[in-house]
């Protein structure tokens, strides 16, 4: 059976796939492992690009820009991960949601994989992120966004208060980035997760179309009684944002994808006044765009 199942989606980040795939294919260590490319209708040659410098890359071309989420199950489906209580058994072990603006070290894989092997009650790992400059890509852990939580970092008292372990949970700030860790989401840009999680749990939910479809998942793995971790021990390098300063819709896309999983798993806990002041919030960060949304749902939730 083979270890990893990765699945890359790429979008107009033809420059960056290319780094990328060339530090996956230099990875070290006993273990296998099976890319497959999933291209949302780019139009920088991505796709050639691949076809010729990686044959041994499955590449899948849709005919349009599907989204993170769906590009990514499109990906999993093929690897024989098809929903919840449908895995194939010879489906990988693991399976690794990998940006193509990321950059893996050799090592990587096989130790990410060999930690979550020593630790068979965790369903969800992911490695300390490290941006362009150095710094810690704060996604790389973090906590749920729930209303106090959030209403915490976005008023600010995060900031003023980092080492506050209630104030600063939003980007989990209170624990050094050297320790090793619990937390409740790691990001999609390196995103490993058991094959019994996934068929407990099933895939990503499409309905978002970018953002906050990792957390979900997360959310979903630890309802159903698996641990997420950050791994500490492993650094992998994350350009950020190279396919969504692309589009416009980004921004809005961010403040959907957060009142989305507000609805999904909140809204039915949270009472008239704070559900009032999240509301507020979205609006006001999210912009009038995001009325309509509020008004009627674009997407319904579903769990896939």
């Amino acid at each position: 059976m083979i270890d990893l199942g990765i699945v890359i989606v790429n979008w107009n980040t033809r420059d960056f796939l290319d780094k990328c795939l060339q530090t996956v294919f230099a990875a070290e260590g006993d273990l296998t492992y099976k890319v497959v490319v999933v291209d949302n209708a780019s139009s920088d040659n991505s796709e050639q690009m691949v076809r010729e410098k990686y044959p041994q890359v499955h590449v899948i071309q849709t005919n349009e820009n599907t989204g993170y989420p769906r590009g990514n199950n499109i990906g999993l489906k093929f690897l024989g991960y098809h929903g919840k209580g449908q895995v194939d058994a010879d489906a990988p072990r693991y399976a690794l949601l990998l940006n193509p603006d990321t950059e893996v070290p050799p090592t990587a894989f096989y130790n990410m994989v060999q930690f979550m092997d020593a630790h068979p009650d965790i369903g969800v790992a992911g490695p300390r992120l490290l941006l362009p400059d150095g710094s810690l890509d704060k996604a790389c852990r973090r906590g749920f966004p729930t209303p106090m939580v959030s209403l915490y970092h976005y008023s600010g008292l995060a900031k003023l208060f980092p080492k506050s372990e209630r104030f600063g949970r939003y980007n989990m700030t209170f624990a050094d980035i050297d320790q090793e860790l619990e937390v409740d989401s790691v990001v999609g840009a390196y995103m490993q997760i058991r094959k019994d999680a996934i068929e407990q749990t099933g895939l990503l939910d499409e309905a978002f179309f970018m953002y906050a479809e990792d957390i979900d998942w997360c959310y979903r793995i630890k309802e159903a009684g698996w641990k997420v971790w950050y791994h500490a021990a492993v650094t992998v390098y994350h350009v950020k944002r190279a396919a969504s300063s692309q589009s416009n819709k980004a921004q809005f896309e961010f403040w959907r994808a957060m009142l989305i999983f507000y609805r999904k798993h909140y809204r039915a806990t949270t009472p008239f006044w704070l559900h009032g002041l999240v509301m507020m919030g979205l609006l006001f960060k999210g912009g009038s765009g995001l009325w309509q949304e509020i008004r009627q749902p674009t997407t319904p939730l579903t769990q896939s």
